[in-house]
């Protein structure tokens, strides 16, 4: 039996987003950088400015909506603290039905004879491990290696990428052993360098665990933004029209508690 990964919590996080973009041409943008429902959050708060100017934000779920935004510089800064720790998050049926599915970066369906193949043999908790330390293995981390269009597939042809890109693969991979599993961003206290982080979680016995084959930050100390079914639902930033240019971008998230080394072998849930 694998332990959950639950001792050593933190019981209070603070993140920060700073971003400067530069507007060309009128746009209509869409922020996910806001702590997600679920948490419990204080001293909360998202200002927008564009040469100096506040504008209005408007949220709609976890999603900021900037609506007519002119040429100029926008300034972005959300800032928020979390205490403890949420409910673990469980699947319904709808949640297993999206996420066993393929889906634009994570091409399950092409996956599935190396899946079958690499871990046919392995299930339930032993299957996550498995896959989060083959893309660790095979995959290397490398800043910048990848474009915003590249998927599982040309991660997996490359064997290099980012955060998004070892979430990519790790879902497509569980996907094709039929395991429900999603894409999510976080904040990550501890993450070098920081910057905003993306990991997969994967459904066990209707509840969510993360996997994180990068290593790169300890699972329970993570805070979500965004869930979806790959990185066009988990963007810190999509332009929908108009032209901009992300200039500056700084990300902290810290915790008041001491960071744990993380390990792959053992079940871990975002709280």
């Amino acid at each position: 039996m694998i332990d959950d990964l639950q001792t050593g919590q933190s019981s209070q996080r603070s993140v920060t987003a700073h971003l400067e973009v530069f507007v060309a041409e009128e746009a209509d943008l869409v922020l996910a950088i806001s702590v997600a429902d679920g948490h419990n959050r204080r001293d909360e708060h998202l200002l927008v400015s564009l040469d100096g100017v506040p504008i209005d934000a408007t949220p709609s779920g976890y999603l900021y909506f900037l609506e007519n935004v002119g040429r100029g510089l926008l300034i972005i800064d959300y800032q928020a603290t979390v205490l403890g720790h949420g409910v673990q998050a469980t699947a319904t049926r709808h949640d297993v039905f999206q996420y066993v599915r393929p889906s634009r970066y994570c091409e399950s369906d092409r996956l599935g004879p190396l899946a079958r193949a690499e871990f046919g043999g392995l299930a339930g908790a032993d299957l996550l491990a498995g896959v989060s330390s083959w893309v660790g293995v095979n995959i290397d981390y490398v800043t910048g290696s990848s474009r915003p269009i590249d998927g599982a597939v040309e991660t997996l042809l490359a064997r290099e990428g980012v955060c998004r890109d070892f979430a990519h693969l790790t879902t497509a991979l569980l996907r094709a052993n039929d395991v429900a599993a999603r894409v999510v961003s976080v904040y990550a206290p501890g993450l070098n360098p920081m910057d905003f982080h993306v990991v997969t979680e994967a459904c066990l016995d209707g509840a969510w665990y993360v996997v994180d084959p990068t290593c790169l930050a300890p699972r329970d100390s993570m805070v979500r933004i965004a869930t979806g079914v790959d990185a066009s639902d988990v963007a810190f930033l999509t332009t929908m029209r108009g032209v901009v240019e992300l200039n500056y971008m700084s990300v902290s998230a810290t915790t008041d508690s001491d960071l744990r080394t993380d390990d792959v072998t053992r079940l871990a849930w975002l709280q």
